[in-house]
């Protein structure tokens, strides 16, 4: 199956001309000295090391424009009306040495993270870069709406396991939606709060699976607005101005070594920075120098120090990429400008975890020919790695690269099956059938509709076959834990329907016959195979009823829990403490299949909370998801319940689904553990199935 192994053919986290705004100090010195007077912020120490290795722009007048030969420029942040913190990440917040308690308490706080205020040694400045979008070569993009702030010093208690995922010993931070830089292009540098609090939920949530990932330490929101067209209907409304505090090593991304480009052949763009190939080399010994020292330190030649930078730079890539897999998650936006050269996840946007299993499953609406969906991740790491290694060149020889570049297939499967394993429970064996016993298992899910999360962490109830055991029994219960994860009739018809509308397709079906030159114009990139599969899907369903679809997924379930069991046994030969084994099992089970993690509705559900005035939905939704593998007393499910994504009967919710639509009388059954708020809402645990409102959310 193409979500498990991929078959293409060729660490943890995670001036002048500026004028800065410095505010006072909090609090009196009463005899307690500066250093305890200042707000905890004003005592980060800064070592602003990129911005004295890599050349800034000379040009410090405001405005957009072409910025030649330069790899930051020096801006201004906007300043907010009123900033006020919406939540705090207390580990994220750590790694600068700062404290959770002390930074809610300080009055400066909001502003200095959100960049209204500039921290003494903050040296406030904007990342010039390019991309290849959706396959085109974009030219010069940059830094839109970020602005680095500088590089804080780690505490020197920091813990070791840290500093050797940052080597550097600094941790880079910006504010992402401060205002205007020289590559806002037509935007205006603001983010608003719904976008906002899914970075920073998201963020953290990456990191809580041990996924790497830049990290999110705040989110401040204010009075200020600006005018967003939410359902893209040509009716703006006024938002609330929001700010997110990101942290990493370095933001440096694949898109960083594009700005040398020559002009592309298919878009006629080029870098900025054409023909500086000298300004290449500095950054890329930069680079390897500050965040793969071992690499620096072992290799003297330049051309195998670089070669070898690149292979590390892959494995990472291919290790995140199948952990994203792994748990479902969808980046949304996999453009070489989103690619950390630290192999993070990086840039948090219309991004989604899996629901109901779809290996075809697309989580940017905009991205309508599917090709950032989840099935094609892995294949689209390897494609952006490709462009990395082209705007290396000549600093690494081609043939090397492509020597490289050959090994990252392998690296993933043997992360994705290692993964998987352990996701299975198959801990001590490694045998042949593994692969397919993990292809039939996504297959089982698709056929089924199975909530991909929560099948699962099922699994791990699975009983280990004893001796005298009832086999028909245990086939019975586990299937029955598994049938409960199933989608309704009604949730794969809507599932089913294809997502262009009928009458398009069928009068593109009809020009197929009639007009073939013209259906190969306009069909382009419409991915009409999928449409006609989905067609007869829903013919298919159209004929099943209820009854019939619950029994063929018990008999599909049934199938491969057979298989499943007997895997199990051979497990388990030769063990002499099967019951000791059984419980490590269970135990590793737990502790790679979430019990929860940032499903679309929590996140939207969080965001309706926040912008009716109540931040506390947020702040209780980041505490899940710091302990996603377990639950947490108190906080099962959410303390907030909306509308389900609507804020007014009857209209598309922030993302353009609709609620209050025709056919909404035949309501879905809510998950199972579901009661009622007051009002009439509908509480669901954090670790159910969605609600049915969550399958009308649309992120783009």
């Amino acid at each position: 199956m193409a979500a498990l192994l991929i078959r293409v053919s060729r660490p943890h986290l995670f001036h002048s001309g500026v004028i800065f705004r410095r505010s006072a100090t909090s609090v009196g010195m009463d005899g307690l000295g500066l250093a305890t007077s200042r707000s905890p912020l004003e005592r980060l120490e800064f070592d602003n090391v990129v911005l004295k290795k890599l050349p800034l722009d000379p040009c410090e007048e405001p405005g957009v424009r072409m910025v030649k030969g330069a790899c930051f420029s020096r801006v201004q942040p906007t300043p907010l009306t009123n900033p006020k913190f919406v939540a705090l990440s207390g580990r994220a917040l750590a790694l600068l040495g700062l404290s959770e308690d002390e930074v809610l308490k300080d009055p400066l706080g909001p502003a200095y993270l959100s960049g209204s205020n500039v921290m003494p040694g903050s040296e406030p400045a904007a990342h010039c870069y390019c991309g290849h979008q959706f396959g085109n070569f974009a030219g010069q993009l940059g830094d839109g709406a970020a602005c680095y702030l500088g590089e804080v010093k780690a505490p020197a208690e920091q813990d070791p396991e840290l500093l050797r995922e940052n080597p550097c010993g600094r941790w880079e931070i910006q504010v992402k939606g401060a205002g205007l830089t020289p590559y806002s292009r037509q935007a205006d540098g603001r983010k608003v709060l719904r976008s906002s609090i899914r970075e920073f939920l998201c963020s953290e949530a990456m990191f809580g699976l041990g996924i790497p990932t830049t990290r999110a330490g705040s989110l401040v929101t204010s009075d200020s607005k600006v005018a967003r067209d939410v359902f893209y209907n040509g009716n703006p409304r006024l938002e609330r101005c929001s700010v997110v505090l990101r942290i990493a090593p370095t933001f440096i991304r694949f898109g960083s070594f594009e700005i040398f480009k020559r002009e592309d052949e298919y878009t006629g763009r080029q870098g900025p920075s054409y023909g500086l190939d000298e300004i290449r080399t500095q950054m890329l010994d930069y680079v390897i120098e500050t965040f793969y020292p071992e690499i620096q330190q072992s290799h003297p030649d330049k051309v195998e120090r670089n070669t070898a930078f690149f292979r590390e730079v892959v494995s990472r890539t291919a290790r995140m990429v199948a952990q994203w897999q792994c748990v479902g998650f969808c980046h949304g936006v996999l453009n070489t400008d989103n690619m950390s050269i630290l192999g993070l996840t990086l840039d948090y946007g219309p991004y989604g975890f899996m629901d109901r299993f779809d290996p075809d499953f697309i989580c940017n609406a905009s991205d309508e020919s599917g090709r950032y969906s989840y099935k094609a991740q892995p294949a689209i790491c390897r494609w952006n790695l490709v462009k990395l290694a082209e705007a290396l060149a000549p600093d690494l020889p081609p043939d090397r690269a492509e020597a490289v570049l050959d090994e990252y297939l392998p690296l993933y499967n043997t992360f994705y099956m290692a993964n998987m394993r352990r996701k299975l429970g198959l801990l001590h064996k490694e045998e042949p059938e593994d692969e397919m016993l993990i292809t039939q298992f996504m297959q089982t899910m698709h056929n089924t509709g199975a909530d991909f999360t929560n099948s699962f962490r099922c699994l791990s109830q699975v009983s280990w076959p004893r001796e005298g055991e009832d086999e028909a029994e245990a086939l019975k219960q586990a299937a029955q834990l598994l049938l409960e994860q199933c989608a309704s009739l009604r949730e794969l018809k809507d599932a089913s329907r294809p997502t262009m509308d009928t009458r398009e397709l069928m009068m593109l079906l009809n020009m197929a016959q009639s007009n073939v030159a013209l259906f190969q114009m306009l069909s382009h990139g419409r991915n009409l195979t999928k449409q006609l599969e989905r067609l007869s899907r829903l013919k298919e369903l159209m004929e099943t009823s209820e009854e019939q679809l619950r029994t063929r997924q018990l008999e599909d379930w049934t199938t491969w829990l057979t298989l499943y069991r007997k895997r199990l046994i051979q497990e388990c030969e030769g063990m002499g403490e099967l019951e000791a084994a059984h419980e490590e099992r269970v135990r590793v089970m737990n502790s790679v299949n979430p019990l929860v993690v940032l499903r679309n509705y929590i996140a939207q559900n969080a965001i309706e909370a926040a912008e009716n005035g109540d931040f506390s939905e947020v702040q209780r939704v980041l505490k899940v998801l710091e302990q996603p593998y377990s639950s947490v007393p108190g906080l099962e499910q959410p303390g907030w319940v909306g509308r389900g994504g609507a804020s007014e009967p009857g209209e598309r919710d922030e993302r353009g689904g609709r609620e209050g639509s025709e056919g909404e009388e035949e309501r879905e059954e809510e998950p199972a553990g579901a009661a009622s708020s007051e009002g009439g809402h509908v509480l669901v645990p954090y670790d159910s199935k969605p609600p049915a409102w969550a399958s009308e959310i649309c992120v783009t």
